[in-house]
């Protein structure tokens, strides 16, 4: 196989500078995509800001008891909006998807999920001591006479505790004590959690009944966040599955505890999936079917059949290595931006770590490049996959191939062990001199990401050229 050893070894002389693609249509679309959902959601937070001044919020910070009460609305009222945007980024919406990208959702999605959180907290402490006159002890009488006596406080309560369940779990440290499944059957209480928070605010908040025009606003911001849980998560899923009707054909070993599922299905060319995409998967019949797990192809579509590439990492991956040919499969997707779609330049580097190269395996078969143009740094403990392909590609389209075997040489290196005194930055501008004329399409565990983010913007990486996909959840 054409490989470079694994003490760096420069790679050829670039012959010209790369040509910088020009602008697409689909790249004008994301960036409008982009700036427009920042606008509304700055706009909302203004309007109901805006509200709140009106309904005298500024004046009643006078007092004590009414100043802690029209903090606890200001804080309802934004964390109330922000609650919405969670439920909008966790519905999958293809126009967000394409136009921000996987992991820069999931970032903007545990910023905006915290921030509500905390912002709900607020409101239940300063509203309940506003309520008790300011009175810190008759704070605990207050809120139990709240939530019994006032219409909606029970079901707020119980929705509070739904979210309060769905933070908890979400720190990281609860999380790496968490199955997948566990985790994502957890989260999915964050609708239910929002759900019975709605009658409360609709019943008794003053900022939600103050004028016609706020109740409607509140009303259909309601509305469409349901709606887009409703088509995008339940309705389109349910839809492409019984239209596309896909099946398992065959289950090949790739390596130890690794395996490729290889699915075909109806017209999967209106499926419109791209290389480095990935589904969320569901094989009817076995245990814990119900429950999705993501998994990017690891061989670029081609309109007839699927691939996707599973470690053994378990939990309900284990179970792909079982699957028998004519099992019916269930998707969402595709999603992810780790995609031709975010390409901006005609040269390309990709950089992956453990079965996190399955993604850049298809954007090696999927990208359009011309020989020399196309680097793949492959990070792997014993046993590198995907060997007679990336052989084939070598061979057959110039593809550079980077072998990067052994542990890592230290927690916040990207680097196995054996490289010398080579630094990362050094490495890495060895293997791809030209490194800031390209774009980096990069996947692998978070932690390992994060090191080659590092190492590449230090290498003088443009950051809209570094395109990073975490298989970690």
């Amino acid at each position: 196989m054409t490989t470079t050893p694994v003490r760096p070894t420069p790679a050829p002389a670039p012959a010209h500078r790369p040509r910088v693609r020009p602008l697409g249509a689909r790249a004008r679309r994301d960036a409008v995509v982009r700036v427009a959902a920042g606008s509304l959601l700055w706009l909302s937070l203004l309007l109901v800001t805006y509200w709140w001044v009106a309904g005298g919020g500024v004046q009643d910070l006078g007092g004590l008891a009414t100043g802690l009460t029209s903090v606890g609305r200001i804080s309802a009222l934004v964390a109330s909006a922000l609650l919405l945007v969670q439920v909008v980024l966790m519905a999958r919406v293809p126009l967000l998807e394409q136009a921000f990208g996987q992991d820069r959702l999931a970032a903007q999605h545990r910023v905006v999920g915290f921030t509500s959180f905390n912002l709900m907290l607020v409101h239940i402490a300063f509203i309940t001591w506003g309520y008790a006159a300011g009175r810190l002890g008759d704070a605990p009488g207050t809120l139990w006479d709240l939530t019994i006596d006032y219409p909606g406080m029970l079901l707020a309560a119980a929705g509070t505790l739904c979210l309060v369940m769905v933070v908890v779990t979400s720190a990281r440290a609860a999380r790496r004590r968490l199955r997948y499944e566990s985790w994502h059957l957890i989260h999915l209480y964050a609708y239910l959690g929002v759900g019975l928070a709605l009658p409360h605010q609709l019943w008794t908040g003053q900022e939600f009944l103050v004028s016609p025009a706020a109740t409607v606003f509140w009303w259909s911001a309601w509305a469409l966040a349901a709606g887009t849980v409703l088509v995008w998560r339940v309705a389109l899923p349910l839809w492409r599955t019984l239209h596309h009707e896909l099946r398992v054909t065959s289950v090949v070993r790739e390596a130890e505890g690794v395996v490729s599922v290889h699915v075909t299905g109806h017209r999967l060319d209106r499926l419109h999936a791209e290389a480095g995409q990935f589904f969320n998967w569901r094989f009817h019949g076995r245990e814990g079917w119900t429950r999705a797990n993501p998994y990017s192809l690891s061989a670029a579509p081609d309109g007839r059949g699927l691939r996707i590439t599973v470690k053994d990492a378990g939990d309900g991956s284990a179970a792909a290595a079982v699957l028998r040919p004519g099992t019916r499969v269930l998707v969402e997707g595709p999603y992810g931006r780790l995609s031709p779609r975010a390409r901006s330049r005609d040269k390309i580097a990709l950089i992956g770590a453990g079965v996190g190269i399955t993604p850049l395996r298809a954007l090696a078969e999927g990208l359009a490049y011309r020989p020399g143009d196309a680097v793949l740094l492959q990070r792997f403990g014993t046993e590198p996959l995907f060997v007679t392909e990336l052989d084939q590609l070598a061979r057959e389209r110039g593809l550079h191939v980077v072998h990067l075997p052994g542990r890592r040489r230290a927690a916040d290196s990207w680097l196995g062990d054996g490289m010398g005194r080579h630094t990362d930055v050094s490495a890495l501008l060895v293997w791809v001199p030209d490194l800031a004329d390209r774009d980096v399409y990069v996947c692998g565990p978070s932690p390992w990401t994060d090191a080659v983010r590092r190492t590449a913007l230090a290498a003088g990486l443009p950051p809209e050229q570094l395109h990073v996909e975490n298989f970690g959840w």
